[in-house]
């Protein structure tokens, strides 16, 4: 077994462009299989969780390559957030298998969830699902404890090296041996040693000199300055929690999805349930610390929170009522017109999964 993961570990390191296209086309065909055949939205979602558990294990043994080169110097520094991630899960043990293990349910909960519509009653789905967002909120629960600072979405590090960077491969892997260092360049021939005299200059031949450039010199050096989050320890890039106005904001988002879950299992016909959640989110949103504008990476998890509050269109009363309708019109209306009316089938094929599947928009 040992020696079969080496093996692909080896292929992977040799056809990390490859494959890196591969996982991309195979997650595009993903979003046009619903409405294809029967079980189409099964098959979806079952190469999808497969696709991003790979690619998870592809980032974790792409890290490992990177960290064991001391020569590897990427064009683009790692994102404040791969280093902030990197950093804790290095740090601590508990962080990185609890992050691994929540990401581990977020790419797989909704497949657990159509196997359960298939097997067993509404009821223990709902069951089912209450489960799943319990163990989401421990484990969130337990990065907040770890960390004391706010959990940043995603937990661990996002792949950002780009494969054509990456050293030349060699037939070991990390599960390998390390091989042997390649060999020198050969000696230059000797025919070749004597050749120092250059050409004459004709005109056809001649470099054209480069165009003048309107840019200052000030506007090329800004972006390539060094900002104060760039030279800050990967630890020190979000501060902890000072207070506990700030400790409760952060609970009450953790426990969102988990009340909205339970609130569901008891009563889904009425707008309590999202009524309910609503009011969670804006009270943690007027709880949370005002952040300075040089905590970039705060700042940024918090932004994507403010984002996330448009999903809100599509769940409960306010997805039957008002956003169902404008959607279902502009599908049909796209549906005949050439041409633009793929994507209208396309949006008639995916509002029944909304409809039918509690993880397509949850919190």
């Amino acid at each position: 077994m040992t020696a079969s993961l080496a093996h692909y570990e080896s292929f992977l390191l040799k056809n990390v462009s490859t494959i890196s296209t591969l996982e991309s086309s195979l997650r595009t065909l993903t979003w046009l299989l619903p409405g294809r055949f029967k079980d189409a939205e099964l098959a979806s979602e079952a190469l999808s969780a497969s696709l991003n558990m790979m690619s998870m294990y592809h980032d974790t043994l792409l890290a490992r390559m990177v960290q064991s080169d001391p020569k590897y110097r990427p064009l683009i520094p790692f994102s404040l957030h791969t280093r902030f991630t990197r950093a804790w899960a290095d740090k601590n043990s508990r962080y990185k298998w609890a992050a691994r293990l929540l990401e581990t349910i977020r790419f797989t909960e909704l497949f657990i969830e159509m196997g359960l519509r298939r097997k067993v009653s509404a009821k223990n789905r709902y069951r089912g699902i209450i489960i799943l967002e319990i163990i989401k909120a421990i484990l969130r629960l337990m990065l907040l404890r770890i960390t004391r600072r706010p959990v940043i979405s995603p937990p661990i590090p996002e792949r950002d090296i780009d494969p054509t960077t990456l050293p030349p491969s060699t037939e070991s892997s990390p599960t390998l041996a390390s091989s042997s260092l390649p060999s020198s360049l050969p000696d230059t021939p000797e025919h070749l040693k004597n050749n120092r005299i250059p050409l004459p200059q004709h005109s056809t031949t001649a470099i054209p000199p480069p165009p003048r450039s309107d840019v200052s010199i000030q506007e090329y050096l800004l972006p390539k300055a060094l900002t104060t989050t760039s030279v800050k320890p990967p630890l020190s890039l979000v501060r902890s929690f000072s207070s506990p106005q700030e400790w409760i904001s952060e609970v009450i988002y953790i426990l969102r999805p988990l009340v909205y879950a339970t609130m569901l299992f008891s009563d889904r016909k009425s707008n309590r349930p999202l009524i309910t959640v609503l009011a969670m989110e804006f009270v943690s949103r007027s709880l949370r610390r005002n952040v300075p504008p040089s905590a970039s990476l705060e700042r940024s998890e918090y932004a994507k929170r403010d984002r996330d509050i448009l999903w809100y269109l599509f769940r409960g009363t306010i997805w039957e009522s008002y956003t169902r309708p404008k959607i279902a019109s502009l599908a049909e209306n796209l549906s005949t017109t050439p041409i633009v009316g793929l994507f209208g089938t396309l949006i008639q094929d995916w509002i029944p999964l909304i409809d039918e599947y509690h993880y397509y928009t949850a919190p």
